[in-house]
């Protein structure tokens, strides 16, 4: 991660928490609070609190998370498209809160659209995978994806929707490791119908210790960032306890 290795991760200064945990919170200072709970400093912003396509001032969000002592460390998932002045608001946002990354979705038109942009801004952009539905979901896409793309387009892995895919997120995390630009560190269980749940990261189907053993043997230097879907209505419990276990199992590599 940024500035770090994994080894060094006996602090949260280097985990962000998707602000997709909080969307129940419907506020910023709520938002703020639940990060704070959890003890972490940093948040990955998605649109369940933030649609740079429609604000006016974008640096009173900025402002309002640093004077709190928290880091934008990325904006998404943003399904980018033919759109170029919507995506240009995302990356306005990025500008103004000085993240490198952006995670998207692309559809029809995304792919020239980020490349366009991503050179403009000297920024990233990570596709996400979303599951076995998802056009992204299968490796063979995102390798797809990588073979017709500049390096400004990586891959952000969600472990959780990869497992989805039928896919080990570990192997994935090697397997794309030049272009891994970010995680979601997301852990599920399916029910005999194959409908996912979301659990504590570690006590799923997630191999935590060997996902981390991978990255720090890759100098993975992305975001990382904590994803718990469950809980709607109180996610702090259970996202605390995620966060605790990411540090337990940074702590015994």
């Amino acid at each position: 991660m940024e500035g770090g290795s994994f080894v060094a991760l006996d602090s949260v200064e280097r985990m962000g928490i998707q602000s997709w945990c909080f969307r129940g919170f419907k506020t910023h200072e709520e938002v703020a609070d639940a990060l704070k709970a959890c003890g972490i400093n940093r948040i990955e912003l998605s649109h369940a609190h933030y649609k740079p396509w429609e604000a006016g001032d974008q640096r009173q969000i900025v402002d309002f998370y640093r004077e709190r002592g928290i880091t934008i460390s990325c904006y998404g998932a943003f399904g980018i498209g033919a759109d170029e002045d919507k995506a240009r608001k995302v990356f306005d946002f990025a500008a103004a809160a000085d993240f490198e990354t952006i995670v998207v979705m692309p559809g029809e038109g995304g792919i020239e659209t980020g490349e366009k942009l991503c050179a403009e801004y000297g920024k990233k952009v990570a596709v996400h995978n979303h599951g076995r539905h998802d056009p992204y979901g299968p490796p063979w896409a995102i390798e797809k994806v990588f073979a017709e793309t500049s390096p400004n387009f990586g891959l952000c892995l969600d472990t959780a929707w990869m497992i989805d895919s039928g896919f080990d997120p570990v192997e994935m995390a090697d397997r794309f490791a030049e272009r891994l630009y970010g995680v979601h560190v997301k852990d599920f269980v399916f029910d005999r119908a194959g409908k996912p749940s979301d659990v504590v990261v570690g006590e799923g189907n997630l191999d935590l210790p060997a996902l981390l053993r991978v990255l720090e043997k890759n100098g993975f230097d992305g975001f990382f960032t904590l994803e718990y879907e469950g809980d709607v209505d109180d996610p702090v419990p259970a996202t605390k306890k995620c966060v605790e276990a990411i540090l337990r199992a940074a702590e015994a590599l």
